[in-house]
């Protein structure tokens, strides 16, 4: 690689990092969230989406629920936030595999995706002696009887609840690298240093990567805060390390996926199943949604949060 495009990546890797947490030059306000990408989870039917169909409830599926969650959240982000552009993977009832899902979203260039789902569990089994019958074995070659218990097994529904968001695992790091270094060559300075192995633009997407990682934290543990606020059981903001998301190391945004409850938990389902849960699951969401916003636009500004003292 030649020294000067090597020293006007690292140039820009430097202005970079300053644009994560100071004013640019000429003190223009930043605005860092202008698109977001609504993801309902699953869709289609269950032959086209196999083993992506997702979870079924007693009154509603996964699929339906997350889309009409999302249309929800769609409606309120543009009353309560319309200066940002939404894009949905999907409005109707469609399989897309999550491939498609992830070029959909990075061809929208959006700033932060979303994906909506539903959780469920299996139910409990259990096994209990209703008798016994007698029985007459060999033993030591003399015919023996013994009782042997009769079993009666029966089901009930799994107390699990409350909601659940999550972010990709660290462990898939490197996946998320490599969507940024196919997705995100906006820059002059990073398409004149545009190499595969150039150090500087690896360098430029392993910072973006930790402070999207950063960004997808903090944001999930606010949709669970306001979660907790709204009166749901909420099970926190986690990783799935080993297994991973594909989806969320894919997109190269910042990028969440909402579990708003459980659909094998009876009243939890009926819940998230209602018109009135669904439109209070899109307002919470929208809340942790403009807390974020106004938390990165001060970093990214420079400028402190409103309520804080600045020393």
């Amino acid at each position: 690689m030649k020294p000067g495009l090597f020293l006007l990546g690292l140039s820009f890797c430097c202005l970079h990092i300053g644009a994560w947490g100071q004013t640019t030059a000429k003190n223009q306000k930043q605005q860092p969230l202008k698109r977001i990408v609504i993801d309902p989870g699953h869709g289609g039917t269950a032959a086209a989406a196999g083993k992506f169909y997702g979870a079924s409830g007693k009154h509603m599926e996964e699929k339906d629920v997350a889309l009409a969650v999302s249309l929800k959240l769609e409606q309120v982000l543009k009353e309560q936030m319309p200066d940002v552009d939404i894009y949905l993977t999907r409005t109707t009832d469609e399989f897309n595999s999550p491939i498609i899902k992830a070029n959909k979203a990075n061809a929208f260039k959006g700033d932060l995706f979303i994906s909506i789902h539903c959780n469920d569990v299996s139910p409990i089994r259990h096994s209990e002696i209703i008798g016994y019958t007698t029985k007459t074995v060999k033993k030591k070659g003399k015919k023996v009887t013994k009782k042997v218990p009769e079993y009666r097994t029966y089901y009930t529904p799994n107390p699990a609840k409350g909601t659940e968001t999550y972010i990709w695992g660290v462990g898939k790091t490197k996946d998320k690298e490599e969507a940024l270094m196919e997705n995100n060559f906006s820059d002059t300075a990073m398409l004149v240093a545009n190499e595969e192995n150039n150090p500087a633009v690896k360098l430029i997407n392993s910072m973006r990567t930790n402070g999207y990682a950063q960004r997808s934290r903090k944001l999930a543990e606010t949709i669970e805060e306001e979660f907790q606020k709204a009166g749901r059981v909420s099970r926190g903001a986690k990783q799935r390390n080993e297994k991973g998301i594909w989806v969320l190391q894919a997109v190269a945004m910042p990028a969440v996926l909402v579990e708003v409850g459980f659909l094998s938990e009876p009243e939890e389902e009926e819940y998230i199943t209602s018109e009135q849960g669904q439109q209070e699951i899109a307002e919470t969401i929208v809340k942790a949604l403009k807390r974020y916003r106004v938390s990165l636009e001060a970093q990214v500004n420079g400028t402190p949060l409103p309520g804080s003292t600045q020393h």
